[in-house]
């Protein structure tokens, strides 16, 4: 893989992370009562992908060597996002709505499987 190919497994991922952030920042939001997940947990989740869009961007631009680390990184923080979503759902567990469970795991489903390709990635590099 060249640094082109790298380039385009941060594009995705920040692509995927400005979609998460906007559905939960400000789709999820104005519709509590559907999803049952509270404002402020939403708001919280929403920071974390946006986050991920600033590392995304900045690996973009400023990275020349060590990709592998970089890759490892977003691909570790991504599993701990899934991990945090889901002990979300469990402590919202008496509000959080079939559509919100739904929404959650869809977005981990997604995710996870990121995350793990962004490792074998990472592997082959070093």
């Amino acid at each position: 893989m060249n640094i082109q190919s790298h380039k385009t497994i941060f594009i995705i991922d920040g692509m995927g992370a400005l979609l998460s952030a906007f559905l939960l920042g400000c789709v999820l939001t104005n519709f509590e009562h559907i999803f049952g997940i509270p404002t402020s947990t939403l708001l919280i989740l929403a920071s974390i992908p946006a986050m991920f869009v600033v590392y995304d961007l900045l690996c973009l631009m400023l990275l020349r060597n060590n990709q592998a680390v970089y890759l490892r990184g977003i691909a570790l923080m991504n599993l701990l996002y899934c991990c945090l979503s889901i002990g979300f759902a469990i402590f919202h567990y008496d509000v959080i709505t079939q559509w919100g469970l739904g929404y959650l795991l869809a977005e981990i489903l997604i995710i996870i499987p990121l995350a793990i390709f962004e490792l074998s990635v990472a592997k082959k590099l070093n």
